[in-house]
């Protein structure tokens, strides 16, 4: 449909529906903001350090942003109605990389991977707590939420591994082995599972028999290098839950986007 140019090194990318605005992060630091209708450029923030993952909050219309490393690393924020850089900062003394926001609460949580850690950032109290990954588990990318049983989940890739944090009170209740090379991971409330695509080749799909309590019900064949990925729930009674896996080219293989429907 149409292609926008000149973005160097493009990373996160967050739609703010209702304002019908474009926002992309760049490895150079830079926060672009496009017209969702012309996709003329709007502005550029310069946050002068690794603009990476972004989310939208619909509710007070503010776009986050992870950037910076060690010392400068930070959830930065920028007002989606006046494409202005906000003066809240939260420092969280490592590159961020998965976050997720609470809807009905005031948390956001952030994996650390170079500390080994999960912050919970208390956005009303403006406070900042550390969980500390179990000892010998390293590179904690990817996350998910599912704030109606207080359960964060996140994957290491190093061993490859499932962990669920209780958010309540930030402990480990429950470690499950998991494909390996993992990028992205996903907890769809509809059927209470959790989906985790992986460079290995496979995509596992984890039952959430209870809150405390995971199951491996499926590990489905993919392409070695596939762990870019998205979910959207199904919209009413009607619709149906997709994944799509983002496939690499590779010799004899174009580049291609997989669609899955979600099997009750």
């Amino acid at each position: 449909m149409h292609e926008i140019p000149g973005i160097p090194d493009p990373q996160g990318i967050v739609y703010a529906v209702g304002l019908n605005k474009l926002f992309v992060g760049s490895r150079q630091g830079k926060l672009y903001i496009f017209d969702g209708t012309s996709y003329e450029l709007e502005t550029v923030v310069d946050y002068k350090a690794d603009v990476d993952n972004l989310r939208y909050d619909a509710a007070i219309k503010r776009v986050y942003l992870g950037y910076g490393d060690g010392d400068t690393a930070a959830i930065g924020m920028v007002d989606a109605t006046t494409n202005q850089r906000m003066d809240e900062v939260y420092k969280v003394g490592a590159h961020p990389e998965s976050y997720q926001l609470e809807r009905s609460g005031p948390n956001i949580y952030v994996n650390l991977p170079d500390l080994k850690q999960v912050a919970a950032i208390d956005r009303s109290a403006k406070k900042i707590t550390k969980w500390p990954l179990p000892e010998k588990n390293d590179d904690n990318f990817p996350m998910a939420l599912d704030e109606a049983d207080h359960r964060l989940f996140i994957a290491t890739r190093t061993p490859a591994r499932l962990m669920v944090f209780d958010t309540s009170s930030g402990k480990v209740i429950a470690t499950l082995p998991c494909v390996g090379d993992v990028d992205d991971l996903y907890y769809d409330a509809n059927h209470r599972r959790v989906y985790i695509p992986g460079g290995q080749g496979f995509l596992d799909v984890f039952q959430q028999k209870d809150p405390d309590h995971y199951e491996l019900i499926a590990r489905v064949p993919t392409v070695v290098g596939a762990r870019t990925a998205g979910y959207s729930a199904r919209l009413g009674k009607k619709g149906t839950d997709r994944f799509f896996l983002a496939v690499p080219i590779a010799p004899g293989r174009q580049a291609s986007v997989w669609v899955y429907t979600v099997q009750e």
